[in-house]
Formats: structure tokens, sequence, C-alpha cells
């Protein structure tokens, strides 16, 4: 009951109570379903399949009956047929009851709400027979748009229809001990066993081998799958999360997965140096399951660096390589993945000349650099004209600062949101060539930046904090210790949410301090927002830092 008044306080959602448990904690031993008034108890054995479908306990009667009247009022608001019904004293059959529910859930008016032991296997079914009878089946939703390769819709959509040309989305890779298993949803025609599909991302096509539909552990082996189903695919060895399979004579691609960029970075080598190779295996089949981990290695150092979201994030990778892989490691202090941007607009100019001999080089650019928009990334807009420079160099120019890009000139950190137009320049019959322009644009950059107002930027977090009231205060003068900006506050009876954005580098061991002030009863969540201009005292030791350890290694 507790928890059912979290979901509405804490959480603003609407709980409808489908089943009310029968005991508690070690006594727990089923659950009643308020609408058909009957309790399912399960033995202490842990089979699901082992229960009895007995009348209602005495002592819960009169409970059972006041939860399953508020569970038909609110649901019969559904339909104006069964609510006139319901005020005329007469119960809509079970059909309609179930069917007003169905349709408050798809419209998120309510939630169906059930309890149950998942360890102890108790309260499953109901669960997933409410899976079946309340939440929207494939045609239920709308058709999943069909994108080109810029990201773009075409207007065209995968129809939930297995007659239909192939399309789906592998969402998850899971590595078991029977090899690599790609679970795939498909959005519409059929996936046959022995056909080849076309992956539209790689622009290859893959034979299909093994199909099996899960059930947690157990497989059920699959000759075809269809519109609407779930499944995995065994042995694919270049699809990754996010990449569209379709029909290799009709190709389209689905709208693709976004995985943010990591923000946090950690070095690691195993402790015993022969376990490399099996650490460097491990981590591969990691990032297969985890689109948002990456991993690089320091071309400087030679140290294997990981990147992730956040710093738990990164501690759960370190556990599965020691717990599941048996790969002991040890581990650098965190790094957070400052970057760099400009603030000014500034126009420059840059001659790339060399004669050695022969053909030389020769490449000459004029441009302005200016601050790109917040996430725009890096832009190249060329208003030349007369052929001054001419069209077949423009993709050079640009390789030249995208390149340069990875670098910036205060601390090496990448630089972000830059736009840079081509206003004039020149060229040589003979000796320029799209290296020669590379080379200016690249040349270009290292000119320029230290111009245009060069400033190091931070990740900021959008945070929420969830604290009993009496520790506000505490929290929050924490929070503003931490360089935070509180958004919002919101009280609950149980808790008080607090929302802020907190720039990355002051949340370490956070989750320690939240619970030291709130006596253990304190918790949070966080995820990346946006970057922000870093404090120019906080800039200079971060850069300061950066440079001594570059020099160091």
């Amino acid at each position: 009951y507790r928890v059912v008044d979290q979901v509405e306080n804490v959480l603003a959602a609407n709980p409808l109570i489908m089943v009310l448990p029968i005991g508690t904690e070690d006594d727990f031993t089923g659950i009643v379903d308020l609408l058909t008034r009957k309790a399912w108890v399960w033995d202490n054995s842990g089979d699901p399949s082992k229960y009895e479908l007995l009348d209602v306990p005495a002592d819960m009667v009169d409970d059972v009956e006041t939860y399953r009247e508020a569970l038909i009022e609110m649901a019969v608001e559904q339909d104006e047929a069964a609510m006139e019904m319901y005020l005329d004293g007469k119960e809509p059959d079970m059909e309609t009851i179930k069917k007003c529910i169905r349709k408050g859930t798809i419209a998120l008016d309510f939630f169906p709400t059930y309890c149950g032991s998942a360890f102890k296997n108790k309260g499953i079914q109901p669960v997933l027979n409410a899976v079946i009878d309340y939440l929207p089946c494939p045609t239920d939703v709308k058709p999943q748009p069909e994108v080109d390769l810029e990201g773009n819709e075409t207007g065209e959509f995968a129809i939930v229809d297995p007659e239909k040309p192939l399309r789906a989305l592998a969402f998850k890779i899971m590595d078991d001990r029977f090899g690599a298993l790609t679970f795939i949803r498909i959005y519409s025609g059929k996936l046959e066993k022995g056909t080849s599909v076309l992956n539209t991302f790689t622009g290859k096509t893959e034979r299909i081998g093994r199909i099996v539909e899960m059930h947690a552990d157990e497989r059920i082996e699959l000759d075809s799958a269809q519109a609407g189903d779930i499944v995995a695919v065994l042995g694919m060895k270049n699809v990754r999360t996010g990449h569209t399979l379709c029909d290799p004579k009709n190709p389209a691609t689905l709208e693709p997965m976004v995985f943010p960029d990591p923000v946090i970075s950690i070095a690691v080598a195993p402790k015993d140096k022969a376990a490399s190779e099996k650490m460097g295996i491990a981590i591969g089949k990691m990032i297969q399951e985890d689109p948002s981990f990456r991993v690089e290695t320091d071309e400087d150092s030679g140290e294997t660096i990981l990147r992730g979201m956040g710093e738990l994030h990164l501690d759960i990778k370190i556990d599965i390589l020691k717990r599941t892989h048996g790969v002991e490691v040890e581990v650098g202090k965190p790094q957070v993945a400052y970057r760099e941007t400009i603030t000014k607009v500034t126009e420059d100019s840059y001659t790339h000349k060399k004669q050695s001999g022969g053909s030389g080089q020769f490449g000459k650019i004029d441009y302005i650099i200016a601050p790109g928009e917040p996430g725009t990334g890096f832009v190249l807009e060329s208003k030349v004209t007369g052929g001054n420079v001419p069209r077949e160099f423009w993709p050079a120019v640009e390789k030249g600062f995208k390149n340069s890009l990875d670098n910036g000139v205060l601390a090496g950190f990448p630089c972000l949101d830059l736009k840079v137009t081509l206003t004039d320049g020149a060229f040589h019959a003979v000796d320029s060539s799209a290296v020669a322009f590379e080379i200016a644009a690249r040349a270009a950059f290292r000119q320029t930046i230290p111009k245009a107002g060069p400033q190091l930027i931070e990740p900021i977090m959008k945070v929420d904090v969830f604290t009993p009231e009496d520790h506000v205060g505490d929290v929050i003068g924490d929070l503003n210790r931490r360089r935070g900006m509180i958004k919002a506050q919101e009280a609950g009876p149980t808790a008080v949410r607090i929302k802020a954005d907190v720039p990355l580098s002051e949340m370490f061991g956070y989750i320690g301090d939240l619970r030291t002030m709130t006596s253990g009863r304190g918790q949070f969540s966080m995820e990346f927002s946006h970057y922000l201009p870093c404090p120019k005292n906080i800039a200079e030791v971060v850069i300061k830092e950066t440079q001594e350890r570059n020099k160091a290694k």
C-alpha cells in the first residue's frame, strides 16, 4: 500500500489497483484478483505453476469489495454506456470492464498496478496476463517511420503487416553461453530462417541462421517470425544495437536509436598482465551490449580508457569485468569529458605554399570562424564565388577543419559547436590539390582558434534528488556548494523531490554524501543535460592538470 501511495504522490501517476496482497514479507503467499474475486495462492517451492485458485480469505472480503468498487468506478469512466449502466446499479460484464481498462491504459489515464514476488515466483502470471489484456499490441500504436541516410523522415512507414517488405530493428545484443544473441523487433514483413537480410547501416547482407523465441533462459526454435514479433537471432556478426534489417530487394531504414556521448572516463589496466587479452575480449563484448559504453587506447601512454555516462555506469562495468569475466583491474581516477568552444566571431586567412622541386602545394582560404548553435557540432558553409576555390576542394577544406576539432588549443579537448564560413581564397592550376587545401584548413584552425576566445566547457547533469522533508535544507545547501542550479522543488507526502543542474565534476562520491546527510533515506538519479562554460578559476586548474598529465605520458 505504501508503494501505491508513492506511485501516486511521488511519481504523480494514477495507479489502478488490480490485486491485493495476501500477507506481507515472509508471510506473503499470494494475491486476490479484484475483478474475479479469486485468490491465487502459491506454495513455497518457487515453482510459479504450483498455485491454487481459492475463495477470498474471510478477513479480506470487506477490503476486496472496497477496492473492487474503486477499480470499476475508475474503469467505466472510459465508456459512457458502461458508466450509465454502473450508475443505474448494474455492473457491466467482465469483457466490457476489461475493454475500459485497456482503453484507459493506452490513453495513460491510469496504470494497472499489481504486486508479487519475483524472487519467489508469486504473482507473475497475473502480470503477464495483464500485459496481454491491457497493453497496446503492435497494431494499436502508430507505425514506425522510415528515414533516409541523413535521418530525415521519408514519409513512408513500416506497416504492421506480414505481407509487406521486411523492416526490423536490432534493439539489444547479449552474449551468453551459446554465443551472441541479437534481439530484434519486427515492424513489418517476415523474417525467415535461411534467408538473407540487408543491414542498412553497414550496407552488407547477412544470412539468418537460428531464430529463437525467448522465455527467460528458455528458447523455442522458430522457422520464421512476422510483424509484431520480438525474437532473437543467433550468430549475427556485424549487427549492432540500433541497426535496421530489411529486405535486400526493398531497402529502407527505420528511425535509429540515439545514444548520448560519454561524459566521464577512467583508465584501467589488468592486475595480472597476462590477462590483457582476456580483458580486451570482455570489453569488446560489453561494448556490443551497451552502445553508450565506449573504449579507446591512449596513443601516448597505451592505457585503456573506458568512457561512460556517469560514475555508477563505469562502476558497474568494472564489477562486470570482475564478476562475469573474471578480470581484476586497477582503476585510475575518473576524468570528466571537458570540451572546448569559442566565443568570438573571427575573420582570417591562411595560405599553404610549399615548393620543393617539381610540382608544389598551394591552397589559400579566406574564412570566418564563429560560435555555432549549441548541439550543432561542426558546420561548414561556402560563400565562395567565381571559382577562386573550386567546388571539388570544398570537401578537403571541411575535412581539414573537422579533423582538427579533436584537439582544442587550450588543453587538447575536442572542440564543439563551430561554424566556418568559406568566403574566398585562391588556387593554382598545377600546384593546388585536395591535400593542399586540407593542410591549409588544419593550419587555419590552429592559427585562428586562439584569436576566437577559446573557452573550456563542462558537462552539466540533470539531477533528481528525493529526500525526507527534514533534510531538504542540507541537501539544497550541498547542491549549491557543488555549483548546482536548483530548478524545481516538489513536495510529496513522504519525500521532497529536488531538481537541479549540477556540473559532473562536482558529483563524484555524491551517493555517499547524500546517504550521510539523509541518514540513508535519500536517493538520486542523474543524466547528461548539456554543456556550459567552466568558471575561470576551475578552467585554469583543469587546463594546468591536463597539460601536466599529458607531459607525464
